[in-house]
């Protein structure tokens, strides 16, 4: 009989292994046609849940739209998405979205974000970049129901402010989380 010298480990890898595929498959799939449909109405989704986020799009210099993220983890986890870059009414370019976790979590789900970009500043950096990490380079502010509450035109003084929207699944427990924002081409 085979005696697996750590069976956390062996649960985290397949975990992740598993994940990663349906990560993969997801990523693959998306063509720019259904990426500009799914953010669009991602949006319309998050202005009906968070009416300040529409008003906050009409000040916004850009969006990053991320329709649908995917996350799962077992102590090692990952997320992955793919979304646009809309200036005006327009989309203008293709990111994804990637994080790598580590700590005491279990779970899966999805979930879409939108990040509005609230500077000259801001649209610059993402764009001489091509892509951006989050907690480097500009100011981001994530709003949650507390903060959208607070929030107007006139109380908007940081560089970017990130929502979360359309969440499902159940993700639970601690993790230390690292985002990466990169170009990608459609």
């Amino acid at each position: 009989m085979y005696k697996l010298k750590n069976p956390i480990r062996s649960i985290a890898l397949t975990t992740v292994a598993v994940a990663s595929l349906g990560l993969m498959s997801n990523a693959i799939g998306a063509t720019a046609e259904e990426l500009d449909k799914d953010s669009d109405q991602a949006l319309q989704t998050l202005y009906q849940a968070e009416p300040v986020s529409k008003e906050m799009s009409r000040n916004a210099k850009a969006m990053l739209v991320f329709p649908n993220i995917v996350k799962a983890g077992l102590v090692f986890g990952g997320s992955y998405g793919e979304g646009v870059l809309i200036k005006g009414a327009k989309v203008v370019d293709y990111y994804n979205s990637v994080t790598g976790s580590w700590g005491l979590q279990v779970g899966a789900q999805s979930y879409g974000y939108a990040v509005f970009l609230m500077t000259d500043k801001a649209v610059r950096y993402i764009e001489d970049t091509k892509g951006w990490e989050l907690g480097v380079g500009p100011t981001l502010v994530v709003v949650d129901e507390g903060v959208a509450k607070n929030l107007s035109t006139s109380t908007l003084k940081d560089d970017a402010y990130a929502f979360t929207f359309s969440q499902q699944g159940l993700m639970a427990g601690v993790s230390l989380e690292g985002t990466k924002i990169s170009h990608i081409k459609r």
